[in-house]
């Protein structure tokens, strides 16, 4: 089954249009492709938040990484967000356009175990703080007999966190991290990451130096920031655990998610060391 299969990721940011994404996931079923379509919300979930009145919050790791707070209230409004607002609308997008497809969560069925975070290091007014109550966690495996058989039937696996952690309650996960596990596990050729830029950036202020290449490190690049950050650390699991073709591309626009779906446009992500082997 990981022969052809592209696992997308759909961003959650208010750029990102799921009609293009969704267009484009339509194209690669319609030519007999298998697809695993991978969301977030991260908007759906402030607008969300904002209406129940639940504060929101951000964790900001020694490194500089940014994640969001996950308090047992906004695990809540996460779930909602992602189970009943965004995965819906990609649902009936996807049926508009006559594609079966199947919506889950990391709970239906154990897909997507993790392991619960329970003390996170973050600085908080210059003091580094250690924070026990949060509901995030790491994910650890892809249970993939299900979405192997919705592949195989022609159905689109519509797939979100939350996750299920080992003392059998949900726990939230990074749903890039999510579509880099998933593609590794079911051996996926390609694994494209729709965002709301044009890709990874020489200068964050340019969105015409978009970079063609993008050679990836163990540490973290001080020149990308922002939700970037973790996307590049996704791509570079996904490099390690053996998807050939990984890319950060323009998910605004029909044109650049099917250049992307194609292995053409945006950012086509790279190991370390590839680029010269490549090059020779």
């Amino acid at each position: 089954m990981g022969t052809g299969l592209t696992v997308v990721k759909c961003g959650g940011t208010a750029e990102v249009q799921a009609e293009a994404v969704c267009a484009g996931v339509a194209r690669l079923v319609r030519e007999g492709r298998p697809v695993v379509l991978v969301h977030g919300g991260s908007a759906m979930v402030t607008e969300l938040a904002g209406r129940l009145g639940v504060p929101l919050a951000e964790l900001v790791s020694p490194d500089g990484t940014v994640s969001r707070r996950t308090d047992p209230a906004t695990l809540e409004v996460v779930t909602l967000a992602l189970a009943g607002k965004a995965k819906p609308a990609l649902l009936l997008e996807l049926a508009r356009l006559a594609v079966p497809a199947v919506g889950l969560t990391g709970l239906d069925a154990g897909l997507l175990r993790a392991r619960r975070k329970k003390a996170l290091r973050a600085v908080v007014d210059g003091r580094t703080v250690v924070v026990r109550d949060d509901r995030s966690g790491r994910l650890t495996s892809v249970a993939t007999p299900l979405l192997r058989t919705l592949l195989a039937e022609g159905t689109v696996p519509v797939l979100s966190p939350p996750a299920l952690a080992e003392d059998g309650l949900p726990v939230n996960v990074n749903a890039d991290r999510v579509a880099a596990t998933v593609a590794a596990a079911l051996g996926a050729a390609r694994l494209v990451l729709l965002t709301g830029a044009p890709g990874v950036l020489a200068d964050s202020s340019d969105p015409a130096s978009v970079r063609a290449e993008y050679q990836v490190h163990d540490g973290r690049d001080p020149a990308v920031g922002g939700g970037m950050t973790v996307k590049l650390t996704a791509a570079r699991e996904a490099l390690e655990a053996g998807v050939e073709d990984v890319r950060i591309a323009d998910g605004r626009f029909a044109a650049t998610v099917a250049d992307a779906l194609d292995g053409r446009g945006g950012t086509r992500i790279l190991g370390a060391g590839r680029l010269v082997a490549e090059r020779r």
